[in-house]
C-alpha cells in the first residue's frame, strides 16, 4: 500500500444553542482530518434556514474567518472527505443538501451504498436532478423524496432501500439526527428532551 493516509470520511454533528457551532465544527473536523484529506464542509441551521460552505483541501485551509461568520445557527454538521465514489471536485464535497416538502435536509455521510446506481436511476426517472457523482447525494435525495409526515418517517422509509454500510449526520432546520445502517442496529435524534436512541428499521 502507498505510504499515505488511507481512511474513510469524517462526520461530525453538534447541537449547542448559544455556542458558535460553526467554529466548534471546524475544530471537530480538524480533529477528524485523518479520516479524509480531499475536501471539507460545514452546514449549520439557525432554526429557519440551512447554511452551507464546502471547499477542497485540508480543514485548516478550506475555511476562512468569513466562511465561519457566514454559518450562523445552533445546530451544525460537518464532513471531511476521503473519496470512494465520485471525482475530486468541489461539487462532491459534503455535506449534501436536498429540498423536501418538509424543508431542506443536509447529510454528512461516511460509507458506501452498493445499490447507489440503481437508486440514482430510479430517482432520475422520478425527476430528480443530480449535481454530483457521489452516493452521498443519492442517499440524501432518497431521504428527501421518501414519503413521511416528518423526517423520522422519511428516514424509516429510506433506510431499508439503502444497501451498504454507512453512518450519517443529518440536519433539518430544527433537528440533528445520527444514523447508522441497519447492521449497525441503532440511530438517534436530538430533540428538546435530549438524545433519543431508536432501533433501526430493516
Amino acid at each position: 500500500m502507498e505510504d499515505k493516509p488511507r481512511e474513510e470520511c469524517g462526520v461530525f454533528g453538534i447541537f449547542a444553542p448559544g455556542e458558535d457551532v460553526a467554529r466548534l465544527t471546524f475544530f471537530g473536523l480538524y480533529a477528524l482530518q485523518h479520516r479524509g484529506q480531499e475536501s471539507a464542509g460545514i452546514a449549520t441551521s439557525d432554526g429557519d434556514r440551512i447554511h452551507l460552505r464546502t471547499h477542497l483541501g485540508l480543514v485548516s485551509q478550506a475555511f476562512s474567518e468569513e466562511d465561519l461568520l457566514a454559518l450562523p445557527g445552533f445546530i451544525a454538521i460537518g464532513h471531511t472527505r476521503y473519496s470512494t465514489t465520485g471525482t475530486s471536485d468541489v461539487r462532491n464535497a459534503g455535506p449534501m443538501l436536498a429540498e423536501s416538502e418538509l424543508g431542506p435536509i443536509a447529510v454528512a455521510h461516511n460509507g458506501n451504498l452498493v445499490n447507489a446506481l440503481a437508486l440514482r436511476t430510479e430517482l432520475e426517472e422520478r425527476g430528480e436532478r443530480f449535481a454530483t457523482t457521489t452516493d452521498s447525494e443519492v442517499l440524501t435525495r432518497l431521504i428527501a423524496a421518501s414519503p413521511g409526515d416528518d423526517v423520522v418517517s422519511k428516514i424509516r422509509k429510506a433506510m431499508p432501500r439503502m444497501i451498504g454500510a454507512y453512518s450519517l449526520a443529518a440536519l433539518m432546520p430544527d433537528r440533528l439526527l445520527a444514523i447508522r445502517d441497519p447492521l449497525g442496529c441503532v440511530w438517534a435524534s436530538w430533540e428538546s428532551t435530549g438524545w433519543s436512541p431508536r432501533r433501526a428499521v430493516r
